[in-house]
C-alpha cells in the first residue's frame, strides 16, 4: 500500500448515493453523494469527497471527522450553541460526541477524513 494517497475534488470513480435517516431530517429533501477514495488497512480511517443538496439534518457524531468545504454553502449548529456559517475554503473538525444540525443552503462539496 502507498504511503500517501491523492485524489480529484470531483472524486473518483462511481459515487455512493445516500441521505439523511428519514428520523433525523428536519427540512427539505437533500440528497448526498459521497466517492470514498480512501480506507485505512485496519479499517478505521477513511478519506474522500462528500457533496450534499440543500436541506437539513441532525448530526450525531461517535466518529472523529475533519473536513474542508470545497464548494457551496453550509451552516452547522451545535446543541446549545451558535449556528457556523460555511464557505469554500473553511474547515472544520468534529469530535466524537458532537451533535446538533447541518444546514446545506447551497449544495456543498467537503474533502473528508473521518477516523473511527
Amino acid at each position: 500500500m502507498p504511503l500517501w494517497v491523492c485524489f480529484p475534488a470531483a472524486g473518483l470513480g462511481d459515487p455512493e448515493a445516500g441521505g439523511p435517516a428519514p428520523e433525523r431530517l428536519q427540512a427539505g429533501n437533500p440528497a448526498f453523494r459521497t466517492w470514498n477514495s480512501y480506507e485505512s488497512a485496519d479499517g478505521r480511517t477513511f478519506a474522500g469527497i462528500w457533496e450534499a443538496t440543500p436541506g437539513c439534518w441532525r448530526v450525531v457524531y461517535e466518529e472523529w471527522e475533519s473536513c474542508t468545504l470545497l464548494a457551496g454553502r453550509s451552516v452547522v449548529t451545535p446543541d446549545g450553541g451558535p449556528p457556523v456559517a460555511l464557505g469554500p475554503g473553511d474547515t472544520m473538525i468534529l469530535e466524537p460526541g458532537f451533535a446538533g444540525t447541518w444546514e446545506v443552503v447551497e449544495t456543498t462539496r467537503k474533502s473528508y477524513v473521518i477516523r473511527l
